[in-house]
């Protein structure tokens, strides 16, 4: 199980994550921030929203979730994955054999609880990537959806609530087709 360079270092996300925060909280004061993402984002994903605000949504949901599947799927290490996701799950048998015996279920923590948190570090490399665009990418969206006097979508969603549904079940489903771990 050769992951070097496959797992993601927490001190790389966190920076990365402060630097969302920022990015975040100064959308708006920051024009070197905010307009280039508009002149980019604008004559693309905009046009889809005037096109048809549902529609565009969709079509851009199925976009972001296939980006978001494919570096998932190609910057982490799928078979290492695998292998802790049953090595967990034999554990996790191995636990309901012993809910009853307290000093068995403590031990049986202490087994998983290192393959949990490898599974957790090696899941957190793609957010080293996507973690920015998504800040941008929301922004963009809250910025375009307010000029639009925040249309609701199937009468009584926010966008934030349909990205947020459709996200899940198109990442489900490429995930499942794309054989992601």
């Amino acid at each position: 199980m050769d992951n070097t360079g496959k797992e993601g270092s927490f001190k790389v996300i966190f920076f990365v994550m402060i630097l969302s925060l920022i990015i975040a909280f100064f959308w708006q004061s920051a024009s070197w921030i905010k307009n280039p993402i508009h002149a980019v984002l604008d004559p693309t994903l905009g046009r889809l929203l005037e096109f048809n605000v549902t529609l565009g949504m969709f079509i851009i949901v199925v976009l972001i979730s296939l980006i978001t599947t494919l570096v998932q799927k190609y910057m982490t290490d799928q078979k290492t994955i695998k292998e802790l996701k049953e090595q967990q799950k034999a554990i996790n048998l191995k636990s309901k054999q012993f809910s009853h015996d307290p000093q068995k279920m403590m031990e049986i923590q202490k087994e998983l609880f290192p393959i949990s948190m490898r599974l957790m570090k090696l899941g957190m490399r793609p957010i080293i990537f996507t973690s920015v665009p998504f800040i941008l990418l929301f922004r963009w969206f809250m910025d375009v959806f307010l000029a639009m006097g925040n249309p609701k979508f199937f009468g009584f969603m926010s966008w934030f609530w349909f990205y947020l549904i459709f996200a899940i079940i198109v990442g489900s489903i490429l995930r499942k087709i794309l054989k992601v771990h």
